[in-house]
């Protein structure tokens, strides 16, 4: 009866089943992706920030920012790429930093470029966010002088002046690339430091780029050179690419923009670096062994085994069916005195023991019997015996010396 309702109750349920094994196949899919991509998006979600704040930096696309020259530089293999952790600043390639105001400490920085070629954009403009488009900027007007000037303060002095330009050509080292001697940007920013090399100058002699003595830093005065705004003309565009080759005095065959001193850093994130090298093996590794464990928990390996009854049938079965609700049950110690019983029944019909004595007087029949050993002291260690250990060495006593009477 039981084996039978197990039967129809595997049918109904059979037939009651929700989801079919396709169906649930496809939502553990749909799961894992979704939860892979939860985590690569955690990963690198700081990366994808657009940068859209109309700030001046490499992400911005407001007219003061320097995403144009960033996309230019890559359209023509100059290979560039946004720096966004103070670690990037330990490379060859050619940094270009553009700070937006002079209050930004510089130091950590200048420590970590030392003799490495570095092109410092100073500030110029004073803007707001465009509350209509998102990305664009409206101009307030310069920024004080003092600010772009107390960029390096106190350590270096620095005089920032502005002028009408009347977007006269620039003038260059006869060692620089002709293409430098463009139209002046309007209003032109120019700055002045007896640590500086003129490299580029307005008519007037003032710096427009300049060079810190023994050392590969670059200053570039005025943005509008660089930034967005600066480089809609094509002679402006081109002049803006051979300056930053001119500066890359190493000759490394990268551009890198920071953009951490913009305050768009992001710190080394343990997620992510689960996703690159050289941690991305042991990652890959991980899944494979997932992949692995989950597949050998769907498919069934080798022929299916039929379930075998809880209570066997026969004799020894029910033997055996005992002896283990009694071990389970912890009371094998008390069936000592149970076997002396046993034996002592046996006892009266092998060796003919008068039927109408008592146990007792059966035990001190038996003892006449002789022997190393006297029954009824047998029966006595079987009676006390509280443990398992105590009563099987009693039951073997016991039944040696049925043994040794019958031989």
């Amino acid at each position: 009866m039981g084996r039978v309702s197990e039967v129809a109750i595997s049918r109904a349920g059979g037939a009651d089943r929700v989801f079919s094994p396709l169906t649930v196949a496809l939502l553990l899919i749909v799961g894992l992706i979704g939860f892979a991509g939860s985590l690569l998006l955690g990963a690198y979600a700081p990366d994808l920030n657009s940068g859209r704040n109309a700030g001046s930096h490499a992400l911005s696309n407001a007219a003061t920012g320097y995403a144009g020259i960033v996309e230019l530089a890559r359209a023509t293999g100059r290979h560039p790429r946004v720096l966004r952790a103070e670690e990037a600043w330990n490379t060859e390639d050619l940094v270009v930093a553009t700070p937006e105001h002079g209050a930004i400490d510089m130091t950590k920085f200048m420590a970590a470029r030392r003799n490495r070629a570095t092109l410092i954009v100073l500030p110029k403009w004073a803007t707001i966010a465009d509350d209509e488009t998102s990305g664009w900027v409206d101009v307030g007007g310069l920024l004080p002088a003092f600010d772009p000037a107390s960029i390096f303060a106190p350590a270096t002095v620095m005089t920032v002046t502005r002028r009408p330009s009347g977007a006269r050509a620039l003038h260059a080292v006869r060692w620089a690339p002709s293409s430098l001697a463009v139209s002046a940007p309007r209003p032109l920013q120019t700055v002045a430091s007896a640590t500086l090399i003129p490299l580029i100058t307005d008519d007037a002699g003032r710096i427009v780029l300049g060079q810190f003595r023994r050392t590969n830093t670059y200053i570039l005065a005025d943005p509008d050179l660089l930034d967005n705004h600066g480089i809609r003309r094509l002679d402006h565009a081109r002049a803006a690419l051979d300056l930053l080759d001119f500066v890359n005095a190493t000759g490394a065959h990268g551009i890198a923009f920071d953009v951490s001193l913009n305050g768009l850093g992001v710190g080394r994130s343990p997620l992510k670096l689960a996703f690159e090298p050289p941690f991305l093996a042991m990652t890959l590794a991980i899944v494979a062994a997932l992949a692995l464990v989950a597949w050998q928990a769907l498919v069934r390996f080798g022929t299916a085994q039929p379930r075998t009854r809880a209570i066997a049938f026969g004799k020894t079965a029910l033997i055996d069916n005992s002896a283990m609700i009694v071990r389970k049950a912890g009371r094998e110690g008390m069936l000592g005195e149970r076997y002396a019983v046993l034996i002592r029944e046996r006892a009266r019909t092998i060796f003919g023991v008068p039927a109408k004595l008592t146990d007792d007087e059966a035990d001190r029949y038996l003892d006449k019997l002789g022997g190393t050993t006297q029954f009824s002291a047998l029966v006595a260690d079987a009676g006390r015996a509280e443990h398992r250990t105590d009563m099987l060495a009693a039951a073997q006593a016991l039944y040696r010396w049925q043994q040794e009477k019958t031989q």
